[in-house]
């Protein structure tokens, strides 16, 4: 959705074992909106039908380059004119190999050779075949071409070794895509500093002071923002998500960790969103060793403040804010009052009581509050939709302040 929908994307599709999981990428990216062509090597027939392809994308599927009754004429030259992107996954070495020499000898090089669109290649083989020194000059030649490389990751490969060389997953291919239909995006040349999931303040060294913040909702916010062209820092506390691709993760524990990392990376920011559940309150003193429960009837904390994030960089001039209010009563009122009383140009207020939004949801019901008062509630809808309504007006108010628009 939104930058991939109704988007053209040529799929070539190579004879490899991890063929699967470009089964799975094609059906995510129609469900994403986006205009999905499937081009199969010949190899890549022996591993998975055409028609696989053709199930899960609504459209017809090329590997033959000598198919007389094909519905247009020259595929490879329509498609190649069609792409707004070619992204080869898997691409084996031998596919690398053909890219990097020009060679067309079956349909996805073929492909590839006719087009002047964007391409981004993911490689997939035996960790033996990606270090070999050919392997590497035609990725690096590619490379110095300006092709996007995916991948591969170190995991458990198809020969039961362990190396680099394992096919990158679907969400992280699906992350470059989008990050290359970005780069171009109202957010391009902007640094956006995203701040996600909750922190934890240690009582003694098994136990903390947390909360139920699953991260997802900032992590939306830094993958919409990196898809519309932003340099994007997310500061996260231990959230259990794996980070996003092209995206500066910094993970952190405690709140005063997440202050220190977000003032920093503040300094030569346009635009932070706090979406972070920052802990208010800490142990006065961390106990050193764990406390056993036999040896005590009862247990009393003495709790302190933690650092207020937004407080320490309210300073900072021409950075837009945003922040969060998660209420569970007066959601409207208390949102305001945190608005104004931490300066910010925006606030999204959500009620972590209503169905489907709040913590741990992939979906968020939000109302926005900027600073002249003026509300606009959205409806539940995907926590990455939510995201990309909150850049919207991230991008209005970057643009109000660039020199020579009247601001």
């Amino acid at each position: 959705m939104y930058n991939l929908t109704e988007r053209s994307v040529v799929l070539a599709v190579t004879g490899s074992i991890a063929i699967y999981k470009a089964v799975d990428l094609a059906s995510k990216l129609t469900q994403a909106a986006a205009n999905v062509d499937v081009v199969m090597s010949p190899e890549a027939t022996r591993f998975i039908s055409p028609i696989t392809f053709r199930s899960v994308t609504g459209r017809r599927v090329y590997w033959d380059m000598w198919d007389a009754n094909s519905d247009i004429v020259e595929p490879h030259v329509a498609l190649a004119r069609r792409a707004e992107m070619l992204v080869v996954a898997p691409a084996t070495a031998t596919v690398i190999a053909r890219l990097a020499r020009g060679l067309a000898e079956e349909m996805v090089s073929l492909t590839a050779l006719a087009t002047t669109a964007p391409l981004l290649i993911c490689p997939a083989m035996d960790s033996n075949m990606f270090e070999h020194a050919a392997t590497q000059e035609n990725i690096k030649i590619l490379r110095d071409r300006g092709v996007h490389v995916v991948g591969p990751e170190v995991g458990r490969l198809a020969s039961g070794q362990m190396g680099r060389g394992r096919l990158s997953e679907v969400e992280t291919i699906i992350g470059g895509i989008r990050y290359l239909f970005g780069v171009n995006g109202d957010l391009a040349a902007k640094k956006v500093v995203v701040s996600a999931g909750g922190t934890h303040e240690p009582i003694d060294p098994v136990r903390f002071i947390g909360n139920n913040s699953s991260g997802k909702m900032g992590f939306a916010l830094a993958e919409a923002a990196r898809d519309r062209g932003a340099r994007v820092v997310l500061v996260t506390g231990p959230a259990a998500l794996p980070d996003p691709y092209a995206i500066d993760v910094v993970r952190v524990q405690r709140a005063v960790e997440m202050r220190d990392a977000v003032v920093a990376h503040c300094a030569d920011a346009q635009a932070l969103i706090m979406a972070a559940a920052v802990a208010d309150y800490q142990p006065a003193e961390a106990i050193s060793e764990k406390i056993k429960r036999q040896d005590r009837e009862g247990l009393t904390l003495s709790l302190v403040r933690t650092p207020d994030v937004l407080a320490e960089v309210n300073a900072r001039p021409g950075l837009v804010k945003v922040g969060f209010a998660a209420e569970s009563q007066d959601l409207l009122a208390n949102a305001a009052h945190k608005l104004e009383a931490k300066g910010l140009d925006l606030i999204a207020a959500n009620d972590i009581t209503a169905p489907h939004a709040g913590f741990a949801t992939d979906t968020n019901r939000v109302t926005l509050i900027d600073r002249s008062g003026h509300q606009e509630e959205l409806p539940l809808m995907s926590k990455y939709e939510v995201a990309w309504r909150i850049l919207d007006r991230v991008a209005g108010l970057l643009a109000a302040r660039t020199p020579g628009n009247g601001a």
